[in-house]
This record gives structure tokens, sequence and C-alpha cells, in this order.
């Protein structure tokens, strides 16, 4: 930010230390979802700050931040090390994404327009070209574009605030069995996306429960 004093400008370094620290929280939550640093593995300060080229206090205000978020665990004489995705997390992710994007997928389905629709469409054809060439990572992307965008959609102000933090987990799950998953995955983003076309709620409501029952079992397995 920029302020003037007497016909000149001083600049400040809030809004600089914010843009750093976001960058450092970004770039440390994609190297935990996409693998680069494996569940269960040590995260120091140090090791983080040589990792991404900065001072250790913008690592310290992101290894909080994710932490809070349940990417991080901070352990007796070990320090910060990755969480594990075990099966009651897993479980627990499951059971609040049924009850949000059940929601979500009846509320788009009465409320989309011709617009929204095509936007979804976009997302599926491009989701389809991505796991055509094997880009995993993309393919993880867009299987969260795609549900963030359905829930836009509903026009629920409190869906998408509550399941903004969620996302990145849906993300870090489905990241993880990616290659097996991606195939299966959009078939029923394809009957969900019908259905919310079609107007019909009801039908939009069973293809999302489908979807997220069937993408826990693949999770759990």
């Amino acid at each position: 930010m920029d302020q003037q004093y007497g016909g000149g400008q001083v600049r400040t370094i809030g809004a600089d230390h914010i843009a750093l620290r976001e960058q450092v929280l970004s770039e440390l939550r994609r190297r935990i979802v996409d693998g680069d640093y494996a569940q269960g593995e040590r995260l120091t300060e140090n090791r983080l700050a040589d990792d991404f080229g900065v001072s250790r206090n913008p690592v310290r205000e992101a290894l909080r931040v994710v932490e809070s978020e349940g990417f991080v665990e901070i352990l007796p004489r070990r320090g910060a090390v990755v969480a594990t995705l075990d099966d009651t997390a897993i479980r627990d992710l499951f059971a609040v994404r049924k009850q949000l994007e059940t929601l979500a997928a009846g509320l788009a389905a009465e409320r989309a327009t011709e617009e929204d629709v095509t936007r979804l469409r976009a997302l599926l054809a491009e989701a389809s070209a991505a796991t055509d060439s094997e880009d995993f990572a993309r393919v993880a992307e867009l299987n969260s574009e795609l549900h963030v965008a359905v829930i836009d959609i509903s026009g629920n102000r409190w869906l998408a605030s509550l399941s903004s933090a969620m996302y990145h987990h849906v993300h870090w799950v489905f990241r993880v069995g990616a290659a097996q998953r991606a195939p299966h995955s959009w078939e029923e983003h394809i009957r969900l996306v019908d259905a919310i076309a079609a107007g019909d709620a009801e039908a939009a409501v069973a293809a999302a429960t489908d979807h997220i029952e069937a993408a826990a079992t693949a999770a759990l397995s």
C-alpha cells in the first residue's frame, strides 16, 4: 500500500508481508496435497525456509495455519509433521461432504442458469481432457473446482462459507487416489451436471449422494 506524505509517497511493508505469507501458505498446502511432503514427514522451520527461499517468519505463520486446518500436527519431541489421512479423518470428512454437497446439488438444480450449466460443462470437458492426458494434479484441482462451482450456483452463502476450508482436504484425499478414481469420478459428475441442467432437484441430490458414497468407498479402500 502506498501513502502520500508531504507530496511524496512512502511504501508500507504490510501488504508485501501478507502477500509473502499467503504465497508460502499456498505453496506449503500444495506440496502436502500433491505428496511432495509425505504423510508423517517432519517439517522444520529451517528446512521449509530453505525450500521456499524465505525467512522463518512467514514459514512459522504458515505452519500455524496448516496446523489449524489439519494438514500438520505438532508432536512431542518431533515438532511439526504432515498429518496422516487415517480412516476416521476420511469418514468424518465424507460425512460432512454428504450433508453439504447434497443440499448444494438440490439448490443448484433449482437455481442454475444456462450460463451456470455452461460453466459446469466446461469443467467436465477440461477434466475429461486432463484425465485422458493423465494430468492427475489438474484432475484433482478440477474436481474441487466443480464441487465449489455447484455450491456457488446453489446461491447459499452459508454453504460457501462452511465448505471453503473443507475443500483443501477434499483435494488432498482425491489427489492421493486420483489415478484410480478419476475416470469413475467424472462419469458420476456428468450425471450430477445433467440433473442440475434438467432442473431436477431430486435427481441431483441422488447423483450427489451416490458420488460421495462411491468416493468415500474408494478413499477408504
